[in-house]
């Protein structure tokens, strides 16, 4: 009964550390890791997937447009008059059709879906880019507010000292109690300051696992890359390379062009209805009107049939018209969609170079403000706990510190996110 009792309670332990490790799974992703995870995993992105296959299938379907169609036909009748006797009949029969000539609309559909299934796979290659980049923001804010966070609590054991010094002081009358209450403010606000980080942190991290497709609840941790390559990344290629790359690389131009090849084939699918459609049927069937001598019945009536049908379309309220017009429209909408579409991508490469030389600029700049407030800060602190300067002195030097600092912070993963959406314009892999 023992052992039973034993075995119980270890089932259920077991259970309830399986169930726990089901619902809250634990994930620990690199940058790296997060783009495989979300490229594999990603609703949005299967969606764009299944898009493909369905374009497959249409393709593979209009390719079969061009073989002729078969079907059977089987009826059974009773039949019954007034002064007559009940008697049965049947027709059976197997009915071919094949379209020779429509105006080149079966070729004109296979190559359009062609078209489609090809250029599916470029909208989910656009897709993943704007992916990419919406990771990158959520890994590099995760990133920032977690070095910013190491900071602040410094900071705020600096002021937790700093207290702890004023209040001394307080209490041996060497500085006002408003100095002392600045002090205590001074420390509530740091700590308020760091909570404001964490939920920013806690934020992005949810950002970053809805866009992985991950559940919120799941436990994920990002891992810390080496950021003193960011050097490494002020190493720029000129502006008209970086303009070279990005247009032979982005799917977008490449849409633009299957949207025009598109347009220009249903222009002629359009055109096609003027002219005439040529189909080519068979048959063969038989039948019966009674059991009575039923295979010579179906013998003596085996009939078999071909011919050659002509459409010729003669008014059809202008609905062709319409639709040429509405077509050779679309295509021109097309065209111009292109050449919108490639000063939409000069635009904004040129732009984002030029924000990346403006962010890597002020992330100098920032890095040398930080270290002569952080210099400064360290001393008016020894010159606090030496009574040489009062609380006022203090704090503002510590308010400009704290100031610096995140300019800092920001601007240096600013940067790191251009120059990486930079990389992902022109094609390159990416990592940090």
């Amino acid at each position: 009964m023992r052992k039973i009792v034993l075995g119980f309670i270890f089932c259920i332990a077991t259970g309830t550390v399986s169930a726990q490790d089901t619902v809250s799974a634990a994930y620990r992703f690199t940058l790296e890791d997060c783009l495989n995870y979300a490229f594999g995993n990603n609703y949005n992105l299967q969606s764009l997937k299944l898009t493909e296959e369905a374009r497959e299938d249409a393709f593979a379907q209009s390719k079969k447009e061009q073989l002729p169609s078969l079907d059977a036909s089987l009826s059974e009748s009773l039949n019954h008059s007034k002064g007559s006797d009940a008697s049965f009949s049947g027709s059976y029969g197997l009915n071919t059709s094949v379209i020779l000539y429509q105006g080149g609309n079966i070729t004109n559909t296979i190559e359009q879906n062609k078209l489609r299934k090809a250029q599916s796979s470029f909208q989910t290659s656009q897709y993943e880019n704007n992916l990419t980049i919406q990771i990158l923001q959520a890994f590099l804010t995760v990133l920032g507010n977690e070095e910013l966070l190491k900071y602040q609590e410094a900071v705020i054991t600096a002021s937790e000292e700093q207290l702890k010094q004023g209040k001394e002081q307080f209490q041996f009358g060497k500085i006002l109690e408003s100095d002392y209450l600045l002090l205590e403010a001074q420390y509530a606000s740091d700590k308020n300051n760091a909570l404001n980080t964490q939920i920013s942190r806690d934020n992005s991290l949810v950002t970053l696992k809805s866009l992985l497709s991950l559940p919120i609840t799941s436990t994920f941790q990002i891992i810390h890359p080496d950021t003193a390559s960011i050097q490494g990344m002020s190493l720029l290629p000129s502006v008209e390379d970086v303009l070279e790359r990005s247009i032979q690389s982005l799917p977008d131009l490449k849409i633009s062009r299957y949207n025009i090849d598109i347009a220009k084939i249903g222009l002629k699918m359009s055109k096609a209805n003027y002219l005439p459609t040529v189909s080519l049927r068979g048959s063969i069937g038989t039948g019966h009107t009674a059991y009575d001598n039923f295979g010579n019945q179906l013998s003596n009536r085996l009939n078999e049939q071909i011919g050659v049908s002509l459409s010729v379309p003669i008014y059809d309220n202008s609905r062709t018209k319409s639709k040429v017009t509405q077509s050779r429209i679309a295509l021109q909408q097309a065209e111009l969609d292109k050449k919108q579409s490639e000063l939409d991508i000069q635009q904004t490469v040129v732009t984002e170079y030029q924000s990346v030389v403006s962010a890597y600029n002020k992330y100098q700049t920032t890095h040398v403000r930080q270290n002569a407030y952080s210099k400064t800060f360290d001393v008016y602190r020894a010159q606090f706990h030496a009574g040489a300067i009062t609380a006022v002195d203090l704090l503002q030097q510590q308010n400009n510190y704290i100031s610096a600092l995140n300019d800092y912070i920001q601007s240096k993963y600013e940067f790191m996110l251009k120059r990486k959406v930079l990389d992902v314009y022109m094609g390159n892999r990416v990592e940090l």
